[in-house]
């Protein structure tokens, strides 16, 4: 399985990013300092789910420089058995300014079967620019990471869509602006290997790459209370498909209201 976290990470496409958005400089309503949340990933060729790796994103309060933010960190590993395949150890952070949730710097630090690959970019909100080792870079307002997207996400009012609405958001990644968007599916029940949950089902427009397939052929569920944190995620891929379940949470925010059932 290559590039085994961007499952985890690529239902970043929730969210309406775009300059002169209502949603530009959100307040943080739905994560706290100290927040953890483990997942495990599934891979399946023929129908059949396997334990394949881990994911972990913890959430950390600090000080850069003047400014408070929030310390996300987005780890992906592959399981010690499935390493002789291909052995993943993937490391993603944002620091992110506590009072807009929008980026100041991120840090890719990947190492996927062999292919090394790491990104360091800082974010200027005044001259709204991003710079990286390859030059400084022009962005429009509210423009997110491929982390810090998910917690701003987290944070929007998702009373004010209906099935089917599109909602775009702005991401910079590797050196390129890519502009997308999230097709809101509604709230349902959904069982996961955890437990049983009222949720919010999106079906984000993916970027066809080396491991995901073009199009709205991922979803992803988030729990249906003030916490919004991701339950599930499900996609083909080149070869077979992935399904990701949340497996462990602590310190959130608020109780996990949307659970019906453990297990």
């Amino acid at each position: 399985m290559k590039k085994i976290t961007i499952i985890i990470l690529a239902f970043i496409a929730w969210l309406p990013l775009r300059a002169g958005d209502e949603f530009c400089g959100i307040s943080n309503k739905s994560f706290q300092d100290g927040e953890n949340i483990t997942f495990t990933i599934f891979y399946s060729v023929i129908g059949v789910y396997v334990n394949a790796g881990t994911a972990n994103f913890t959430v950390t309060q600090e000080r850069m420089g003047s400014k408070a933010v929030y310390h996300i960190v987005g780890t992906g590993t592959s399981n010690s058995s499935y390493d002789w395949i291909f052995k993943v150890r993937d490391r993603y952070e944002s620091y992110i300014d506590t009072t807009n949730l929008q980026p100041m710097k991120f840090i890719r630090n990947v190492d996927e079967g062999g292919y090394k690959k790491y990104e360091n970019i800082t974010f200027n909100q005044q001259t709204n620019t991003a710079i990286t080792t390859n030059g400084v870079f022009k962005v429009p307002g509210c423009v997110q990471d491929v982390l810090s997207s998910i917690y701003y996400a987290r944070n929007i009012d998702f009373s004010k869509y209906k099935d089917g609405d599109k909602i775009p958001f702005t991401m910079f990644l590797d050196n390129e602006l890519y502009n997308l968007y999230v097709k809101y599916m509604g709230k349902e029940t959904i069982k996961t290997k955890y437990g049983k949950f009222k949720a919010i089902k999106f079906k984000p427009l993916l970027v066809k790459g080396t491991l995901f397939q073009g199009g709205e052929k991922m979803t992803v569920w988030v729990s249906d209370d003030a916490n919004h944190i991701p339950l599930r995620i499900e996609s083909p891929i080149v070869v077979g498909s992935v399904k990701v379940d949340m497996m462990q949470y602590k310190n959130l925010r608020y109780p996990l209201s949307s659970m019906i059932s453990f297990r």
